[in-house]
């Protein structure tokens, strides 16, 4: 992410007290840090929510190299309109909320693009195989490689999913959001919410059902 790099500061011999001091604060705290002119205090929430992001948006589109584009994109916005967050919300619901419109808007261009949305699914499946993101070298070979295929099998589960159930699946099951929080990030009500998870439950379990027999 090489945009994002150029955003971060150069270190110098307090950047460490002053990481270390960020990272004991709330997202609220860290925003009006960075606001009042700490330029660190973006760093740290790049640091915060740069692989949390990246799992979600590459769940919801299934192109992991376009996910870190998007992230990417993400944090360039954050930068820039920041001073707009209400800081009496919660800032991971606003970040997630970008990130999600991003994915959106990514599946609404390829379904204009069939041959785009074909070559994104074909390197899904002839790419290379991806380590585990908190693979344990301690973990025995066989325990290692069932936590990799479950994680396989859940990932190609989901991406069948249709998308506006995709999102309220991930967000609820794998980001561990409440009810509230994936209403306001995916614009609709809550009871839509609740309606969406339920089918998309279903879905997944039929979709599941036939790899774990």
């Amino acid at each position: 992410m090489a945009e994002l790099a150029r955003m971060r500061p150069a270190q110098h011999s307090q950047t460490v007290p002053v990481r270390e001091h960020l990272r004991t604060l709330e997202d609220g705290d860290v925003v009006s840090a960075f606001l009042a002119g700490e330029e660190r205090a973006f760093e740290e929430l790049v640091d915060r929510y740069q692989g949390r992001l990246l799992n979600f948006v590459y769940r919801t589109i299934g192109d992991r190299d376009r996910a870190e584009d998007l992230v990417q994109e993400v944090f360039i916005r954050v930068y820039r309109h920041i001073g707009r967050f209400d800081r009496s919300k919660k800032f991971s619901t606003w970040i997630y909320t970008i990130a999600s419109n991003l994915g959106k808007n990514e599946l609404r261009n390829r379904s204009r693009n069939p041959l785009v949305l074909f070559q994104t699914i074909k390197a899904k499946f002839e790419d290379e195989e991806r380590p585990l993101q908190f693979e344990d070298v301690h973990t025995r070979p066989d325990d290692m490689f069932r936590k990799r295929h479950l994680r396989e099998m859940v990932e190609q589960s989901v991406s069948q999913l249709p998308v506006h159930h995709r999102e309220v699946f991930v967000l609820r099951e794998l980001e561990g959001k409440s009810y509230e929080e994936i209403a306001e990030i995916t614009g609709v009500n809550l009871g839509t919410v609740k309606s969406r998870l339920n089918r998309a439950r279903t879905a997944f379990a039929e979709i599941v059902a036939p790899l774990v027999r």
